[in-house]
């Protein structure tokens, strides 16, 4: 374990599995205090004691809250808050893709579009104030490639009309990176920057749910899938390098800064989604 994170306090949402769990080990062997979010107590817990086992870091805690949950949300973060004085970096990497169908959150809202989307926008607004206090922080969101695939529909945010669970995931992962421009606009000047990334096509637990012959198709294409380490890459090179200390409002692949779908760029439709997602969450920035 090296120190280059000494001192600072990384939230990975996600984290007990995939790309959440390899991030949170990259964050602890450098140092940093971890806090992992799972939805599951059991599975965090296993997660803690395999991050410790192979950090040797013992600054590792557990929030538990499923994401789907709006209640759930704004309990964990009040959690965090009496918890801990510094927020470092916010790694929003949770993340569904309901593959069989049309599926709703506790709060009657399309379950990936919630999960993908919803919640990291409403978690990091919970959070937002302390990040601003501990800066210079970052906030670092799990985007896709996928996020090319699918326009949104500001007429069918909720995938009511001919739902498609890989477009409904190619959709949440464009909001990701509306929200991350549309962020790091307005955290300019505080210190606080707002990037994303796609971290490949990684073998995670994503891919659960699928159908048989989806799972077949996997199967035969797991040879090329990176490992979840190698899909976390980006994410703690985004957490901790100190050559993108000052870099904010940017998609990045393999750690470089690249360009996003043109449409991603669209700052109106990027106020628009903001907007959307304050009165579906009901808050206000």
């Amino acid at each position: 374990m090296n120190g280059e994170m000494q001192g600072k306090v990384c939230l990975v949402t996600g984290a007990n599995a995939g790309i959440g769990k390899a991030t949170a080990l990259g964050l602890a062997r450098m140092g940093a205090t971890v806090v992992l979010l799972c939805r599951s107590e059991a599975r965090g817990r296993a997660a803690v004691a395999e991050i410790e086992r192979r950090s040797g870091s013992r600054a590792l805690h557990l929030l538990v809250a499923d994401l789907a949950s709006q209640r759930q949300i704004r309990r964990v973060a009040a959690e965090y808050l009496e918890r801990f004085e510094r927020l470092d970096v916010l790694v929003n990497n949770a993340a569904v893709l309901a593959w069989q169908e049309r599926r709703l959150s506790e709060d009657g809202l399309e379950l990936t579009f919630a999960v993908n989307h919803l919640a990291p926008f409403l978690l990091t607004g919970l959070l937002l104030d302390r990040l601003e206090a501990s800066a210079p922080a970052r906030i670092v969101t799990v985007a896709s490639g996928a996020h090319r695939r699918a326009p949104l529909d500001f007429d069918d945010l909720q995938n009511e009309r001919d739902y498609s669970p890989f477009d409904a995931y190619c959709r949440s992962k464009l909001a990701n990176v509306y929200f991350t421009y549309e962020l790091a606009r307005r955290l300019e000047g505080t210190g606080v920057t707002a990037n994303c990334l796609h971290p490949g096509v990684v073998s995670t637990a994503l891919f659960r749910g699928m159908r048989r012959w989806q799972r077949i198709a996997i199967w035969l294409g797991r040879p090329f899938l990176l490992t979840p380490a190698r899909g976390a890459d980006t994410a703690v090179y985004l957490a901790t390098a100190p050559d993108i200390a000052g870099v904010t409002g940017k998609y990045f692949e393999k750690r470089e800064a690249v360009r996003s779908s043109p449409v991603s760029y669209d700052a109106e439709l990027a106020g628009r989604l903001w907007e959307a997602s304050e009165a579906l969450t009901q808050s206000r920035s």
